[in-house]
């Protein structure tokens, strides 16, 4: 698809919302952000980016006429045919919004919409580590864990919308940590920056040996998932064993994952990834110990690439079905 028409990728998020213009190709020519008003149970989100939106076309002298659409990627549960979201807390919208009616209704513009983590999914199969690939799985870890699926080109969303809810794979049954969700033993609770700090935490009670890890949690110091991994990088016992078990649990839910699917590639991002290939050969190590053969050798692990754009360029995609 060849066409000097442009796209509007949003990417909603709870501090921020991240914004667009990309070519119909994919290739982002100009970007902003603003910072996201939750006040009054959120109501002020919807305006500021139809204002934001309008703005920034009068801005760069452009006219509605030269957009294909608007894509957003947004928390919470999305009914991509109504165009509407619930439950997404971290913006303080607890009641159904019609976004999709509002945003196009104030921009004259085509609207589409899904769910954050599938839109990074979609940008990083587009753009970043999947290649353009036809099947690729994404998971992101960050303050929680999220994937999104893709399997012959399309986005798979299931019948209540859940596909891709990888941070509720169980990875430790029986007597595993409580999820947010209600359930024990998620992934999220274990490879999430959270979890990881969690399971530092509960090793450290373990642990008898000298570790500076372990004298930081003594002590009562404030740590990361980053502080946990660039120890572990200098060769704290206690941080290594920690990043072991995060690896294991990631490896086994990466090795199910691509035992259902077998896709090409497996993408890892998020805040947690920025470890870097120290978390994805570990990660690999597990991923062969627990995979079918086939698969073993067929799908490949990579890091995403994208960072922060992988979530407004899969959102602009959305749009590129209005073409």
């Amino acid at each position: 698809m060849t066409s000097n028409k442009k796209l509007i990728g949003v990417d909603l998020g709870g501090t921020t919302i991240k914004f667009a213009i990309l070519t119909a190709e994919g290739e982002i020519q100009e970007k902003w952000s603003i910072r996201t008003n939750i006040l009054d149970e959120g109501s002020h989100i919807v305006p500021d980016i139809i204002d934001s939106i309008n703005h920034h076309i009068d801005l760069y002298k452009m006219s509605k006429e030269q957009f294909i659409g608007i894509g957003m990627g947004t928390p919470g549960t999305v009914d991509r045919k109504a165009g509407t979201v619930i439950g997404a807390y971290n913006l303080n919208w607890k009641t159904l919004q019609p976004v999709k009616e509002q945003i196009e209704a104030g921009t004259g513009l085509k609207f589409a919409l899904d769910n954050d983590a599938n839109c990074a999914g979609l940008g990083e199969r587009w753009k970043g580590a999947g290649n353009d690939g036809d099947d690729v799985a994404f998971i992101t870890l960050g303050t929680g864990v999220g994937g999104g699926l893709i399997a012959n080109r399309q986005l798979l969303h299931g019948v209540g919308g859940a596909a891709g809810e990888v941070g509720h794979i169980t990875v430790e049954p029986n007597n595993g940590y409580l999820c947010t969700c209600g359930k024990r033993g998620c992934l999220e609770q274990y490879a999430s920056a959270t979890g990881v700090v969690h399971l530092a935490q509960d090793l450290a009670e373990e642990y008898e040996g000298n570790s500076p890890l372990k004298k930081m949690i003594d002590d009562g110091d404030e740590i990361t998932s980053k502080i946990v991994f660039d120890l572990a990088k200098q060769n704290d016992y206690l941080a290594n064993q920690v990043v072991d078990k995060v690896c294991y649990y990631l490896g086994l839910a990466v090795a199910n994952l691509s035992d259902t699917l077998n896709p090409e590639f497996v993408v890892i991002g998020g805040g947690v990834s920025a470890a870097g290939d120290f978390l994805l050969k570990r990660v690999q190590k597990y991923f062969e110990e627990f995979a079918f053969a086939t698969v073993k050798t067929s799908t490949k692990l990579k890091l995403a690439e994208l960072g922060n754009d992988a979530g407004v360029i899969g959102a602009a995609s959305l749009a590129t079905q209005f073409a």
